[in-house]
């Protein structure tokens, strides 16, 4: 079976910023049968035109004025059921010892990026995947990455793993407005009564949460899988 995968992250200079925002930085995926694809984003397009909202979704752009469109998109993801997951890697920034990564802030997130990934690859599959455009010091890190998640999946198939534009994949872009949902929760920076506590609030009244609230999850969540990975070792 063909699948699309459809990659953003939150927060990528906490490693290297001095005046961290957060905690966790967040890398997260959208994982949808290829052949779905061209559905939901007529859907998608469907709800634009009934809302009159016409610019790049967004998590940051959640607003008042735009909460009905905002609530009908995560109501879309959820009417998908197992066919449109959504799955995160919350990384805690104070943990990382980039000794274990030559020192290399890059090389530490992409290794983090095959950790949200590989663990969802399954055999005799194929996978395109998308990845927000980035600008690395190394150009090659995609393709390391590919070769990598090839190694590791020799019975399934990565056909590709491009960088693109968020501006031109809505599937991204609802990565974006998920990924912003779960960060908000995971680096407490929501406030109370606001848009995007509403927005977030809406997602997780449709989710089958141990906890209220969105939090890290168990490995077996299929809808939407939040994994906080485990820095200093232990069961």
């Amino acid at each position: 079976m063909q699948f699309e995968v459809y990659c953003d992250e939150t927060m990528p200079d906490l490693f290297t910023s001095s005046k961290r925002r957060g905690r966790y930085l967040m890398i997260g995926s959208i994982w949808i049968p290829a052949k779905l694809r061209n559905e939901v984003k007529e859907k998608i397009w469907v709800l634009r035109k009934t809302h009159n909202t016409w610019g790049e979704i967004k998590w940051t752009k959640v607003s008042s004025a735009r909460l009905p469109f905002y609530f009908d998109v995560i109501d879309l993801f959820e009417s998908y059921g197992m066919d449109l997951r959504f799955r995160c890697i919350a990384v805690d920034s104070e943990q990382v010892d980039m000794h274990w990564h030559d020192n290399d802030e890059e090389l530490g997130f992409y290794k983090f990026y095959y950790q949200m990934l590989h663990h969802w690859i399954l055999d005799f599959n194929e996978y395109r995947i998308f990845c927000d455009t980035k600008t690395n010091r190394d150009p090659a890190r995609l393709a390391m990455l590919k070769r990598c998640l090839d190694a590791a999946n020799i019975s399934s198939r990565i056909s590709s793993i491009q960088a693109l534009p968020s501006r031109h994949l809505v599937l991204m872009q609802m990565c974006d407005l998920l990924l912003g949902a779960a960060s908000s929760r995971m680096n407490k920076t929501l406030k109370p009564s606001s848009a995007k506590e509403a927005v977030v609030k809406r997602l997780e009244s449709h989710l089958d949460l141990d906890a209220e609230q969105i939090c890290p999850t168990y490995r077996s969540a299929r809808k939407f899988n939040v994994f906080q990975i485990r820095l200093q070792g232990g069961w």
